[in-house]
């Protein structure tokens, strides 16, 4: 079976004369696999999440999506990937939390009855419906991140590529997430979770690494 999503010997940094981030990554994701990346904060979990994502380009190695480079899958490949950031608030430019669910929808013209229906639907399953008409940034840290999961399950993307993302979770609501996104690979979604959250792993996960000096290890 073909990876989902492949990093292939990935070597990145930010400019020339740094430390690589990532030295030769080596990462398969396959279909209805649900992948924990653990470390700590700097070692590079979040570059290896946006790496994955096509929205960092490695200056040695590849990222293949489906078997193919995701590069040359530019912009279709935006809408196989859902990607969350560790600060919800990166994500945020709407005016209420309705209207970010709905943005990616409506930037894909579909239509507004649609929209509704999808975005009342995903704001039930992770039970933010009444905060659909709420200011974004007036919410609290584990809203916010119920809100960007939401804006980005809305569009049923095959792959979830998520940044710490149970973060500011309350233990009740971090249950919750980690049991949805379960359901989540088991409907058919790749799920790569970047964390230094020593619970997600005590759930059922297929596959553990750990990210250390810039290289994957297995636990």
């Amino acid at each position: 079976m073909v990876a989902k999503l492949q990093l292939k010997n990935v070597w990145f940094r930010y400019s020339r004369g740094e430390d690589y981030i990532l030295r030769g990554v080596g990462l398969e994701l396959r279909e209805s696999e649900l992948v924990v990346v653990r470390g700590p904060n700097g070692s590079g979990k979040t570059t290896l999440i946006l790496v994955a994502a096509g929205l960092l380009k490695p200056e040695r190695g590849e990222v293949l999506l489906d078997g193919k480079p995701i590069y040359e899958q530019l912009p279709l490949a935006r809408k196989k990937i859902g990607v969350t950031f560790q600060d919800p608030d990166d994500q945020f430019f709407n005016a209420t939390v309705y209207d970010e669910i709905a943005f990616a929808l409506r930037q894909l013209k579909i239509c507004e009855d649609e929209v509704r229906t999808r975005v009342t639907e995903v704001a039930r399953r992770l039970r933010i419906e009444h905060l659909l008409s709420k200011l974004p940034y007036r919410l609290s840290g584990g809203e916010k991140v119920k809100v960007a999961l939401a804006s980005v399950l809305v569009y049923e993307p095959e792959i979830l590529l998520l940044d710490e993302p149970t973060a500011y979770l309350t233990p009740e609501t971090k249950d919750e997430v980690i049991e949805l996104l379960k359901k989540l690979r088991g409907e058919g979604r790749s799920i790569l979770i970047a964390t230094n959250d020593p619970d997600i792993t005590k759930h059922s996960v297929d596959r553990v690494v750990r990210i250390a000096n810039g290289k994957l290890l297995t636990e």
